[in-house]
């Protein structure tokens, strides 16, 4: 099996891996870690829609919203994009529509793929044990901010890359693989020290919204893997 990694959405339809290939969504900051977390905290299934209007389209018809512009929550909506607002109280059994600035609308464009991923630190382990139950290709795609490449969706898909290759037929030859490895591998020294370069971890602290930074970087804290099909998210670990 190959692995591809495709910095940002705008670089998807280039992808050179055509056939027989699962997406892993990553947008660590913070839509997959948010997911993840929903789903370890109970939640049925999440509806992940492109656009505000069509996430206040269904707020209007009694759906659980959680919406976000720039990184703050709509005033119209029940939840952000922290992981912190998904408790099981909260969520528990229900169905949530989603709608972010960057992690649903690179679902939107990856969405003719056979299914979806969510990757997160948090399900590392989980979601790399079950790409290799599938036994397909991988193209890891990060949602970048505004279509733009980001560190911290680049180091995840380093830790991934590097964790598959650990597996029996696995292999690379993509340059952004191979770099995001190496990102990877120097921030991995100091995480947490290395993300002070991440432009969008100064977004959220401008915001009062970086606690969740501590959380989003932890490795292996749920065995939920979140995979997009025919419209809706599911847990499938």
């Amino acid at each position: 099996m190959t692995i591809e990694v495709c910095f940002t959405p705008k670089l998807f339809p280039d992808i050179t891996t055509k056939e027989n290939f699962i997406v892993v969504l990553a947008d660590i900051l913070r839509a997959t870690t948010s997911i993840c977390a929903a789903f370890q905290n109970g939640v049925k299934e999440i509806l992940p829609v492109a656009s505000l209007e069509e996430a206040r389209e269904m707020k209007l018809k009694g759906f659980l919203v959680a919406s976000e512009q720039d990184g703050k929550k709509l005033d119209w909506a029940d939840f952000g994009n922290s992981a912190f607002n998904f408790t099981t109280e909260a969520i528990g059994g229900r169905t949530l529509v989603y709608c972010t600035t960057n992690g649903t609308r690179a679902i939107e464009i990856a969405k003719s793929a056979e299914k979806i991923a969510m990757g997160a630190f948090v399900n590392l382990s989980a979601l790399a044990e079950w790409l290799v139950k599938e036994n397909k290709n991988v193209v890891i795609l990060c949602s970048g901010w505004k279509n733009k490449f980001c560190i911290e969706d680049s180091l995840f898909a380093g830790a991934l890359t590097a964790k598959l290759l650990n597996y029996p037929g696995y292999t690379t030859c993509c340059d952004s693989a191979q770099a995001s490895m190496d990102l990877w591998k120097v921030a991995s020294v100091d995480l947490l020290s290395y993300l002070e370069k991440a432009a969008h971890r100064h977004r959220l602290k401008k915001l009062g919204l970086d606690d969740v930074i501590p959380y989003s970087f932890s490795t292996d804290t749920t065995r939920v893997v979140p995979v997009y099909e025919n419209g809706v998210i599911r847990d499938l670990g």
